[in-house]
């Protein structure tokens, strides 16, 4: 057997090489205001910057399909909470679709203006910020928000109070951080977050990166981005890729895919090049109305995930922020979705569905109730089928009744039948189907 060929091509090389060959489709051009503009200029994210849309007139003009009453509703909401939007996650849009999950999250809506009785700062982030931009809510890990600017300004954002104000770069507070953190050694983790931290320049990134990664006691850094969803052009910076590889062995990538229309061949390269420099990616999902509070959506979301090997983390209820509230969906609504995820995809693929207790409450795990009754002995469980189980954990045998007719809970309990099926299991059916064919 020969050797395996080692590439001569270095990493520039190769991701530019990919760049080349695998994006070959000019979806863009569908928009008439970017049918001249190539693939280096569209997929060169300093390009993306430079034609940022963000007023209702610059949105207008390459926004075609937009009816009159949606752009009187656009601009009143504009005035109120700001519009930002980069060509890139624009183009994703389906003009054709006026519910469109992209459309849904990037352009204004009057639902915004309805709600105002929510607060600015529901998970009251403010009140537990301990020096300025550091929230030290949990015992052993803090949240840095280090900028109020991303790439596009998603409409269920919980950070709506800070965003479109003047541009804020935490980096005048790292000194104060610094010091509270070599002060407060029980901290071993820091989010890095924003706004969208891939958004400063990479000097300030590294500013960052390299005074917390001296800081004995920090064990993680979080990167808290959007970036590959929004802007993924950002992570063909060669510069960038280099500073985050000097801190690889610290750094993780917590990102935020919502639809499976946000993934694309230019994210998934993205993706590529963080896992490339040794950084896992996670993903932390939001519940949103209209987006993808629909189980069949969210099992391709998270099945299509796993397949560019980002592992999905949690699925946030949305938060009650002021402005947000036609995003929310019920809890039930997330249990429901959660119940047709456990047992029918692979358990890579389901994340932890949570609600961040408004308050500060911090995160607080919400999951279906499998569990129907149980005593010192035994336990009676709800399968993913509907099945219906008697566990006893100490493994002992059960103890058959003569002449017991009645299939119920409590025979599961004092352990006289070990489960009743569910007659729609597809599992059940096939063993049947098998054991008749053998």
């Amino acid at each position: 057997m020969g050797q395996p060929q080692v590439s001569s091509l270095s990493s520039e090389q190769r991701r530019k090489k990919d760049f080349e060959y695998k994006i070959e489709d000019e979806w863009w051009k569908k928009f008439s205001a970017w049918r001249d503009v190539s693939k280096e200029e569209f997929l060169d994210w300093r390009w993306q910057y430079e034609h940022l849309i963000n007023s209702p007139e610059k949105l207008f003009r390459v926004f075609h399909w937009l009816s009159e009453e949606e752009k009187k509703e656009i601009v009143e909401v504009s005035k109120v909470y700001p519009l930002l939007i980069n060509p890139y996650y624009l183009s994703l849009v389906n003009p054709n679709d006026k519910f469109d999950p992209i459309k849904m999250q990037c352009i204004p809506s009057k639902e915004e203006l309805i709600d105002k009785a929510s607060p600015e700062d529901p998970l009251a982030e403010e009140s537990d910020e301990v020096v300025p931009n550091l929230v030290h809510r949990y015992p052993d890990r803090a949240l840095y928000i280090t900028t109020n600017f991303c790439a596009t300004y998603c409409r269920f954002c919980t950070r709506k109070r800070i965003l479109g104000k003047a541009i804020v770069s935490g980096v005048s507070s790292l000194q104060k951080i610094v010091d509270y953190l070599k002060q407060n050694k029980q901290v071993h983790d820091i989010v890095i977050s924003g706004g969208d931290p891939l958004t400063l320049s990479n000097k300030d990134l590294e500013k960052i990166l390299s005074e917390l990664s001296a800081i004995d006691s920090i064990d993680t850094l979080r990167l808290g981005s959007r970036v590959p969803v929004t802007l993924p052009m950002r992570l063909f910076d060669e510069e960038l890729l280099e500073l985050l590889e000097k801190y690889s062995d610290l750094l993780w990538l917590n990102t935020h895919f919502n639809h499976p229309n946000e993934i694309t061949e230019v994210s998934y390269l993205a993706i590529k090049n963080v896992l490339k420099l040794g950084i896992p990616v996670n993903n932390q999902t939001v519940l949103l109305k209209g987006v993808n509070d629909d189980v069949e959506v969210m099992r391709k979301l998270m099945l299509s995930l796993i397949k560019i090997k980002v592992r999905p983390y949690y699925l946030f209820h949305c938060d009650p922020t002021k402005g947000i509230r036609h995003f929310r969906t019920t809890v039930w609504k997330g249990l429901e979705i959660m119940e047709g995820l456990r047992g029918h995809i692979s358990g890579l693929a389901v994340p932890t569905y949570v609600i961040d207790a408004p308050g500060g409450g911090g995160k607080i795990p919400i999951m279906p109730n499998y569990i129907i009754s149980m005593s010192e002995e035994r336990i009676v469980l709800r399968n993913f089928e509907g099945s219906i189980v008697s566990y006893d954990p100490t493994g002992r045998a059960l103890t058959k009744k003569e002449n017991q007719r009645f299939e119920g809970i409590i025979s599961l309990l004092e352990g006289s039948f070990d489960k009743i099926d569910s007659l729609d299991s597809e599992r059940i059916k096939r063993r049947k189907s098998t054991s008749k064919s053998s």
